[in-house]
């Protein structure tokens, strides 16, 4: 890593944290240990892992609710476990998926105004053996979802027919995070069994494999934008942390690897294609620290300070920052009881249009539907230019096929004694249908690893 900063457009970037008062405060925070950001955003909204009582919930919280939150905040309920991931629709700012530590994958329609009432899911994804950890749209199609569990698998949804298209096997122990690429065809994955893999998930491939971050601890991944490097972090055999950059169609090692210090939170990395810039957040740190990358190296920029420890960190998309201000990105800061909004801003003089800092970007509108996407088709994300700024566009309807609409009817609850015991026999016929495919899966893993030690032994 370069020890000086060359001459570039971003040297003097700097992050501001909003005023208290331009802040979220007393929310509750899930305490949960799974390995998460806690935080998602999109233009409108920001959800939120929450700690509550009676199951598994999370907070979708308007951007312009700042400062007290109310404790009679609706919630959205549904999961029987804490909620573990939440990820919003990049094509429709009213659609948000969560997954939980039931194995369960909901999908809910965000509301214009808040109520009173808790919010139920629309549709309701139950084919996962155990608890989902990561939840993650498409970046080109539209419902289209991806989830990772602790099964080992990851599945393919499309959510408007509340339909499972596609399972993807591979990994030999927990997924630890995953990455779509630019365009929505492959599929980044960090594993707890050190291995950094790429998959073509339409036809449950593995196209890449190789060793990753070889500490035992959290590992991420993420692509770099519209090209075919992964930028990961994770820990080294001395629990030193670590930034490595990969050529996607070559994983035997890393082009670049760089030790940071020797902290022990997890590393949340963030990336900014249109300025090529790679933000690092550590938990349980009070810094950000921002590069530069360029021809395979990661320039030092500077770092935001704060002597309040971070727990989570989430980012804006492109399209909802304040272009007239040369707000080049937004990040939304965790910590105990309080999410804090951090503007990070080029400063320039003139109060023109920054067409060199904002090229155009990724918009809200979807490529491709769902059925041309499994059908086989592939394009790049549409563009939208922010020289006049971005305009949310009114709530899109969302509407569940008859398919999804018949399952979700299934599961509603009980009404008479002759429903609760149907209920019952039913939820003991699925644990023991979830025990059997344990077990299933228990054998498999055992079989890939004798699979292994021949390969290794040869």
């Amino acid at each position: 890593m370069s020890r000086f900063v060359r001459p570039s457009k971003y040297r003097h970037v700097y992050g501001t944290a909003a005023r208290r008062e331009f802040s979220y405060d007393n929310v509750k925070v899930s305490g949960n240990a799974w390995d998460t950001n806690l935080i998602k955003v999109n233009p409108k909204f920001f959800s939120l892992n929450w700690n509550s009582s009676g199951g598994g919930a999370f907070a979708v919280i308007p951007l312009s609710m700042t400062g007290k939150i109310s404790d009679a905040l609706p919630l959205y309920r549904g999961h029987s476990a804490a909620v573990l991931d939440t990820d919003f629709s990049p094509f429709n700012d009213h659609l948000i998926a969560s997954g939980a530590e039931d194995s369960k994958v909901f999908i809910y329609t965000i509301p214009e105004e808040l109520g009173e009432e808790d919010i139920e899911p629309v549709v309701r994804l139950t084919t996962h053996g155990r608890k989902v950890g990561q939840v993650l749209f498409n970046p080109v199609a539209e419902n289209v979802l991806l989830s990772a569990s602790a099964d080992l698998t990851m599945k393919l949804w499309d959510v408007e027919k509340g339909a499972e298209k596609q399972e993807i096997t591979g990994h030999l122990e927990v997924i630890q995070s995953v990455a779509w690429n630019y365009n929505g065809t492959l599929v980044a994955t960090t594993c707890r069994d050190k291995k950094l893999r790429v998959f073509d998930v339409r036809s449950n491939k593995i196209v890449m494999q190789g060793d990753s971050h070889s500490g035992v601890k959290g590992s991420r991944v993420l692509w770099m934008g519209n090209s075919d490097r992964l930028a990961t972090t994770g820990f080294s055999k001395m629990s030193d942390r670590q930034v490595n950059i990969w050529d996607a169609t070559n994983l035997e090692k890393p082009l670049r690897s760089n030790n940071l210090d020797t902290s022990s939170g997890v590393i949340m990395p963030f990336y900014d294609g249109d300025s090529n810039m790679l933000y690092l957040a550590g938990k349980g740190d009070g810094n950000i620290r921002y590069y530069e990358y360029e021809n395979d190296e990661l320039y030092t920029l500077s770092e935001f300070g704060s002597n309040v420890p971070q727990r989570g960190l989430g980012f804006m998309p492109k399209r909802g920052l304040n272009v007239n201000e040369c707000e080049i990105a937004r990040a939304y800061k965790v910590s105990n009881g309080f999410v804090e909004p951090i503007s990070f801003t080029v400063p320039r003089k003139s109060d023109s249009f920054q067409a060199d800092l904002f090229p155009d970007c990724i918009g809200d509108e979807a490529a491709l539907t769902a059925d041309a996407w499994f059908g086989g088709e592939t394009s790049n994300p549409k563009l939208i230019s922010l020289e006049k700024g971005f305009t949310a566009t009114t709530k899109k309807e969302f509407v569940a096929s008859v398919a999804a609409q018949a399952a979700e009817t299934i599961v509603t609850a009980p009404k008479s004694d002759k429903d609760y015991q149907e209920a019952y026999h039913k939820l003991r016929q699925e644990n023991e249908d979830l025990k059997n495919q344990i077990a299933q899966k228990d054998v498999k893993i055992r079989l890939l690893e004798v699979q292994l030690e021949q390969l290794s032994a040869a």
